[in-house]
């Protein structure tokens, strides 16, 4: 169905009003998420086909030590504080230098407090987007390195699809954003309709090709298909 379905297309590109297209189902977003830190993994909270929310916890290293080296930053800057605040009431009293030195320890406890803070919000993997797992590669127990990323998860967009379509580039003055794609994917008799919403700025210069994208939904990614763009017919 699907090849004369194509045979159709491009019987018609021929006429000058549908161009061929073939296509290529991607997420709208996805990402390869790793550990910007070294550690043993302590805990692993998804697995593959979860759906998870922006900001949740997807992973965690053992980060114990990292934790009390918080704490005692956190301490550190509640009694530099309370220093600080003390000289500050007898400021015009005392020798400017020596109010520098606490105003000194109060910046440093507070500069030291957020670099504690920044190391131990490493330890945690969060998802940067709504999404859904789709490869996992993690364990409890396993080591991982900040000096040498690996990826760890990957997570996609659930239902938010690109169609990535790709046509010859002498019609490159033809395609147009706004206008209309009919498309099928491998393994699906349906006929689809959506609209170019975004053309890619180059000509690929080993298959002479230039990209577009048209918005979906729900298909499965990494399907693959072909179809037809439809353009106005030159008087």
């Amino acid at each position: 169905m699907i090849k004369i379905f194509s045979l159709l297309l491009l019987m018609f590109s021929l006429h000058g009003s549908e161009i061929y297209a073939t296509l290529n189902v991607k997420a709208e977003q996805s990402a390869n998420l790793a550990f910007d830190a070294s550690g043993i993994v302590k805990k692993v909270n998804v697995d593959i086909a979860d759906e998870v929310k922006r900001g949740d916890v997807l992973a965690v290293l053992d980060n114990d030590d990292i934790l009390a080296m918080l704490e005692r930053a956190k301490t550190t800057l509640k009694f530099a504080l309370r220093d600080y605040e003390r000289q500050l009431k007898i400021k015009h009293l005392i020798d400017a230098g020596k109010f520098d030195v606490y105003a000194l320890k109060y910046e440093d406890a507070k500069n030291q407090l957020s670099y504690q803070q920044a190391l131990y919000d490493k330890t945690f993997l969060r998802a940067p987007f709504d999404g859904v797992i789709f490869e996992k590669d993690i364990e409890v127990g396993d080591t991982v390195s900040g000096m040498m990323l690996k990826t760890v998860l990957k997570i996609q967009t659930p239902r938010k699809r690109k169609i990535v379509l790709e046509f010859d580039q002498k019609y490159h003055k033809s395609v147009q954003v706004g206008q209309a794609f009919k498309y099928s994917v491998n393994g699906d008799e349906t006929v689809y309709e959506g609209v170019i919403s975004k053309i890619y700025p180059h000509a690929d210069s080993d298959n002479r090709k230039i990209k577009a994208e048209v918005e979906a939904k729900d298909f499965m990614v990494g399907l693959f298909g072909d179809g037809h763009i439809t353009v106005a017919d030159k008087k």
